[in-house]
């Protein structure tokens, strides 16, 4: 249970959090008295801040070398708790000098529509829950680093038609997000129902680990399971919930109102 830190993520970190403070010092310095409204600048941190603690410390240790649960609850905070935050807390005009690169303009106006972008995160997220990746992983830290890479940018594509901050590539209708997010959430409430209804273990990584708790690895593979299904689903439906209370507090006069930089505002 001891707090291991992993120079990487650190640094990887450390880059994404100077990158953030940096455009808002220049903000400050181009545009004095413009200023990134606080909670933005919280729910980006609080982003960087679960990564932090999925990728290191126990939670990090037990994944990769004891329990198959721990390690779904670090996906958990890795594809449906850090990438929303993420984009939350980055307003438009941070984004909006890659959105004017040609190339990459026009990849990230094809990437983010929703069927591309719901597609592209759930077929690597089960793709990756197959035992033979799995097990590689595992195995394989380089491999490993590259699974968690994808989990997160093709999470931030999952949430992007709910949560974009650009109007370039714009958020769905709250309507359409309301399906969009509970067809969305189906793909991943499969694998998990797979997983938890084996009556094999699929993972023979855990097989050969030592007992935790005393959880058998079959038993930690149905926890695992289940913390995928039932929490996951859950994050889609708070999401929902937010999306709809929103809609009608737009209705009533509190909408998302672009401003002069493309920024999207809106009750949070």
């Amino acid at each position: 249970m001891a707090w291991i830190v992993h120079p990487e993520v650190l640094a990887g970190l450390s880059v994404l959090a100077a990158a953030y403070l940096l455009a808002l010092a220049r903000r400050s310095r181009c545009e004095p008295g413009s200023r990134v409204q606080p909670w933005r600048a919280v729910a980006f941190f609080s982003g960087l801040g679960f990564i932090f603690l999925a990728l290191n410390g126990p939670l990090h240790d037990l994944s990769d070398s004891q329990l198959f649960s721990a390690h779904m609850v670090q996906h958990l905070l890795l594809t449906l708790v850090a990438p929303p935050l993420l984009l939350v807390g980055t307003p438009a005009w941070m984004l909006r000098p890659l959105a004017q690169i040609p190339g990459v303009a026009a990849l990230g106006a094809t990437m983010t529509r929703p069927l591309i972008a719901c597609s592209t995160f759930n077929v690597v997220f089960a793709a990756w829950h197959l035992p033979v990746l799995y097990e590689w992983a595992l195995r394989s830290h380089g491999v490993h680093i590259l699974a968690h890479l994808l989990f997160m940018a093709t999470a931030i594509l999952l949430w992007w038609p709910v949560l974009s901050p650009l109007t370039d590539w714009p958020r769905l209708a709250p309507p359409a997000q309301l399906l969009y997010l509970f067809l969305a959430g189906i793909p991943m409430g499969v694998v998990a129902a797979l997983i938890t209804l084996s009556d094999d273990v699929l993972y023979r990584f855990y097989s050969e680990a030592p007992l935790k708790w005393g959880l058998s690895p079959l038993a930690d593979q149905r926890l695992g399971g289940v913390i995928m299904w039932v929490p996951g689903t859950l994050v889609f439906l708070v999401a929902m919930t937010i999306v709809y209370f929103r809609w009608v507090g737009r209705d009533e006069g509190r909408g998302d109102i672009p401003d002069a930089h493309g920024e999207v505002h809106g009750t949070v």
